[in-house]
Parts: C-alpha cells; structure tokens; sequence
C-alpha cells in the first residue's frame, strides 16, 4: 500500500510512454457541449468557456493506505497523478496570470476527486468523466488497468472550446504544467 510520501514520488526507472499517434486528431478539434460534474458540486461545460483553459487528463489519483492497481508502476506513463496535479496546483498563479483557467479530467467519481482535490490543496476543480462521455466524443486515448478503462496522460490547451494544443505523451507527468507555462508564454510573447 502506497503511503503519502510515495504518490508524491516518482519511483526510478518506470517506463516512459511512446507518441502512438493516439491524438494526432485533436488540434483543431471543438469540444463537445457536455457538462461535467466538477468537485465544486457545480457542473462545467467546457466548449462554452470563453478564453483560454488547460485541461489535463490522468488515469487516476491513488489515495494513501490503499493499493494502486496491479501492476501500476509498469504500464508507461501510469505512474504520475498525485505529482503531476501538485505541479499544476504549484504553477496555478502562473497560469492564472496567463490569462488561463485549469482542471482535472479522471474517470473517477466526483466524490472520489473530492478527496483527492481536498487532500492535495488543489485550487482548481477536478471533473469526473466516469460514463467515458468525453472519452469517446474526443476519441482519447486509454488503458485498462484491473478491468477499468483509464485515460492515458495527455494535457489539452483549449481557446474558446477549440483544442488548441495536445501534450502528449506526457512525461515525466511532475514537469508538464512547467512544459504547459512555458508553451504559453511562447504563445504570449
């Protein structure tokens, strides 16, 4: 059973996801009008959002004292979720101040993100894709780890609900609001 420390930590040597071509599809892509529950309580509409928003997907956030799915730390790019929703949280400013909004996109209820999102201070909402509504409309990218579909780890820049920019794959998963920033000052500059 993982502790607190090790969601936190990314062990040695686990494997780095390959481009597969599984969202070469997306830049240029409107998002679907689909309403999410977010760990507000509110739901949130995406492709109506003015301006620009980050939106990162991961397959899951582990909880202290219980265990991850088997074989966790061998699918490629699995490992990542509590380090790289840290990293969003520690960029949030930055990003704010980049005229951006943030989320969370998993498959797990919105009680279980409410948790995650309490626990790990996050200052911006998780959305809970768990009917795959989104998954399927966009045509992400998943996996399958103890029998539940999972969306790999990708990161969507999106401009009035246009897919602006895809990230993916993303590794390793505590640099990618880093690389996100980054990439947004370029486009601001």
């Amino acid at each position: 059973m993982p502790s607190a420390k090790d969601l936190h930590d990314l062990p040695e040597g686990i494997p780095a996801p390959v481009d597969d071509g599984a969202c070469d599809h997306l830049p240029g892509m409107r998002l679907p009008p689909i309403a999410l529950p977010a760990t507000s309580g509110e739901t949130v509409e995406l492709s109506g959002l003015p301006g620009r928003t980050v939106l990162y997907c991961y397959p899951l956030t582990g909880r202290p004292g219980e265990d991850l799915p088997q074989g966790w730390d061998e699918i490629p790019g699995a490992r990542g979720c509590t380090p790289q929703s840290c990293a969003f949280r520690d960029h949030y400013v930055e990003l704010q101040a980049l005229g951006t909004r943030v989320y969370g996109l998993s498959v797990q209820d919105t009680g279980y993100q409410r948790e995650a999102a309490e626990r790990l201070h996050l200052p911006f909402e998780l959305l809970s894709d768990e009917g795959l509504v989104v998954v399927e409309a966009l045509g992400l990218p998943t996996f399958e780890a103890d029998g539940v579909r999972l969306i790999k780890r990708l990161t969507l820049v999106i401009q009035d609900g246009r897919i602006e920019k895809v990230f993916y794959p993303v590794f390793p998963p505590n640099k990618n609001a880093e690389e996100v920033v980054k990439w947004l000052q370029k486009e601001a500059a």
